[in-house]
């Protein structure tokens, strides 16, 4: 006498199959929506501190951290600090009186220009100093050459431009599709660039061809940083 046999039928296949390609499918797309929000976040963030940049500067007819009548004009306690006036965010070490990259989220938070309270302390920054990233690494706004391919000839005596850096930690396919919604794209060219901050490097965030491209190192999504040039 002949054993039944028992297994799956094709149908019963085909229903697993389904199943399976829809988990997957809402697999990915949760890890799309994720990196569509870091990126919203991010270039938020961004256009939120360079309109509140503008603003102030627009209101006290200087710039924020650089501004030399902070203490008497923005209501803070114990009083703001003063930069030097001279029209350029410099760090003490590029000839600033004080570190203005700092000084500028105590006069912006004071001023009422951006969200938190911030009060200047001397580099290197800390969290009550000045503001961070969505990865919890601080933003620079400064005046500098710090963009662009540092492995490009001329990029020492490159134009200083105020620019805003993100800061790094940033994974390179968040700043690439930042990149790409903002700019052009190109990691070295354009007003959102590559910035060689803290462990942000060349060989782990771009890579020269025609043209340029963010990329990722093998499988690892690197730690980078890209600046918004004023």
């Amino acid at each position: 006498m002949l054993r039944r046999q028992s297994g799956f039928t094709l149908i019963e296949i085909a229903i697993v199959l389904v199943i399976i390609g829809l988990l997957l499918g809402g697999v990915l797309k949760g890890q799309e929506l994720i990196t569509s929000a870091r990126v919203r976040n991010l270039i938020g963030q961004q256009d939120g501190i360079k309109a509140a940049f503008f603003g102030f500067q627009d209101r006290f007819r200087a710039l924020p951290g650089d501004y030399n009548r902070a203490s008497t004009t923005i209501n803070c306690t114990p009083a703001c600090t003063n930069g030097n006036g001279n029209g350029r965010i410099e760090s003490i070490a590029n000839g600033g009186t004080i570190d203005e990259q700092i000084a500028v989220w105590e006069h912006l938070s004071k001023s009422g220009f951006i969200n938190g309270s911030y009060a200047y302390a001397a580099a290197p920054p800390t969290n009550n100093s000045a503001a961070v990233n969505p990865y919890n690494v601080f933003v620079d706004l400064e005046y500098d050459r710090i963009y662009g391919d540092p492995n490009a000839a001329g990029y020492a005596t490159q134009p200083l431009r105020h620019n805003l850096k993100t800061g790094n930690q940033v994974p390179v396919e968040i700043l690439a599709e930042v990149d790409r919604k903002v700019d052009d794209g190109d990691p070295f060219r354009g007003a959102f660039m590559f910035a060689a901050q803290g462990t942000s490097t060349v060989g782990n965030c771009a890579v020269g061809g025609t043209p340029n491209t963010w990329k990722t190192t093998g499988t690892t999504s690197v730690d980078c940083a890209g600046t918004s040039i004023f």
